[in-house]
């Protein structure tokens, strides 16, 4: 089989249809990931508005009880009943996208579960599909197990707009990182 080449005319033809449909020469040979930026901003003003809310309300809707301790290299993973697997799997391999990120290194237990609360609440009310948090798997100080990890597997299965979660690839964190699917707008 021989390849045809295109001659001049064809090349020009091409070159004035992609121009015509608006089609502009790509700035950089880098793929974009689909990863967004920090906002700053906004994980001050989060950062503030739980500094606020936590004189008033020392407790929030998750549990501040006893969790399950989860070993630093361990696997988490959760869904609802009724998620479609194929859903779920797309999940586990990385492959829905997630649209925002909160990192709680460096958050004491109660700063974290605030920031998360929020975060979580933040990322329903825009209709965030899926979110990814990086909790770490750091022992605790005064524990034998992660604590921010353990804690994170507990305060997610409690979350009303969780509808699944699980442990990340090893690109967005591993098992130091969950990907959180969120439940939609009125389902």
């Amino acid at each position: 089989m021989t390849r045809h080449l295109p001659n001049d005319d064809d090349i020009s033809a091409f070159r004035q249809a992609l121009q015509a449909a608006g089609v502009r020469r790509i700035a950089s040979n880098q793929a974009d990931l689909g990863k967004p930026k920090r906002n700053s901003d906004a994980q001050e003003a989060r950062r503030r508005a739980a500094v606020e809310s936590s004189t008033t309300q020392t407790s929030g809707r998750t549990s501040d009880g006893r969790v399950e301790a989860v070993r630093p290299s361990e696997y988490l993973e959760f869904s609802v009943p009724d998620l479609p697997w194929r859903t779920f799997s797309q999940l586990k391999r990385g492959q829905t996208v997630w649209q925002a990120g909160l990192d709680l290194h460096g958050y004491t237990l109660e700063e974290a579960r605030i920031e998360l609360e929020s975060f979580l609440r933040d990322s329903s009310a825009q209709g965030l599909r899926c979110v990814l948090v990086v909790h770490g798997k750091a022992w605790g100080s005064t524990s034998d197990f992660p604590v921010l990890k353990s804690h994170t597997n507990t305060w997610l299965r409690e979350w009303p707009s969780v509808l699944a979660f699980c442990s990340a690839t090893d690109v967005d964190g591993g098992t130091g990182a969950v990907y959180i699917l969120l439940r939609k707008r009125g389902q």
